[in-house]
């Protein structure tokens, strides 16, 4: 039997619990004694910590109770059940889990499907490949997918320190981009300042949009990366030039209000997209480039991942406490 944090009712971080449960299932099911055909059983090394694990925590993001958390992990496979070709004991895998798939990574093992496992490279260790799974493949697929970051493009990104932050600003500058950070203190702004980004705003000292118009002599931003979400969405339009694109991936501060669609008219023509990494690694084939473009560009050293919490598997609450205080900066990952 393996241990997992697991949650009853949604609240805030003392909900989660630290309990025995199966590898089969770390929500509710029974242990199998093999993987399922088409999956594999895995022993996780290192377990990421991300916002959105809040959401379900919290009950932002529905799910049915009681359920596990967490959605990234890596480990090594230890058995695999009927059909599984790909894989074998002993490989070193990683993963960004999808919602065809119950969240679940804060354990100690694991059944997952395999069509959602990747290698490692034998130069990405365990705690990196947990700290930039889900963070580096969101990163990919907002700079090379949702709008394809080019040489000599000002863009504006905002919680520029946090975990997707500092991967993407480093990767947005290796592609010849000027990069615009909003952080929300002076210490953060240092850590942004040294991961890509040309220009940061603290947020709790100078108008974003304001700094933004003058860093672009008035012209604005062809692309803004919103994570933050209600305190930061309709300033975030006004820094788009005319026929800008709004990249809204995120409800830190909460969920963006009701707005109507004359407002992107009014602005310039603006388009407007909600994204998720799932849509974008549905298909097997798309979730394989992203990775092997994700481990190339950390691999090449263009972009570093930065640990900069590490807690044991079982203070999970203390690391979403951390996390919704905003006392941290980069990623943060569990060990089990």
């Amino acid at each position: 039997m393996a241990h997992a944090i697991r949650f009853y009712q949604t609240g805030g971080p003392e909900v989660m619990r630290w309990e025995k449960v199966g590898a089969g299932d770390t929500a509710q099911s029974k242990f199998l004694a093999l993987p399922g055909a088409g999956y594999a059983r895995m022993t996780h090394h290192a377990i990421g910590v991300n916002f959105i694990d809040t959401y379900y925590r919290s009950g932002l993001y529905p799910v049915d109770l009681p359920a596990g958390l967490g959605e990234e992990a890596a480990g090594v496979i230890e058995a695999v059940g009927a059909g599984v070709t790909e894989f074998t004991p002993g490989d070193r895998v990683a993963y960004a889990s999808g919602p065809l798939h119950p969240v679940g990574a804060y354990a100690e093992a694991r059944d997952m499907p395999v069509d959602r496992l990747v290698k490692l490279p034998d130069a990405i260790d365990f705690r990196t490949a947990a700290a930039m799974m889900l963070r580096g493949l969101t990163a990919q697929y907002l700079l090379r997918r949702v709008h394809r970051v080019m040489p000599g493009e000002t863009i504006l990104f905002h919680a520029a320190a946090g975990g997707v932050g500092l991967i993407a600003c480093q990767w947005a500058k290796a592609l010849g981009a000027t990069v615009i950070g909003t952080v929300g203190s002076t210490e953060k702004a240092a850590i942004a300042r040294a991961h890509g980004c040309d220009h940061v705003i603290v947020t709790t000292q100078e108008n974003f949009v304001t700094r933004v118009k003058e860093i672009t002599g008035g012209e604005g931003v062809p692309v803004v990366y919103d994570s933050i979400g209600k305190n930061t969405f309709m300033d975030s339009l006004d820094c788009l030039r005319p026929m800008g694109l709004m990249v809204s991936f995120g409800n830190a501060s909460g969920p963006v209000p009701a707005m109507e669609l004359r407002e992107l008219a009014r602005r310039g023509s603006l388009f407007l997209t909600r994204p998720t990494l799932y849509t974008y690694t549905a298909k097997r084939s798309d979730l394989l480039f992203m990775a092997e473009e994700l481990f190339a560009v950390v691999m090449s050293g263009q972009v570093k991942i930065e640990i900069n919490q590490t807690y044991a598997l079982k203070d999970a609450a203390l690391a979403h406490a951390d996390l919704t205080a905003r006392k941290t900066t980069g990623s943060t990952i569990l060990l089990p």
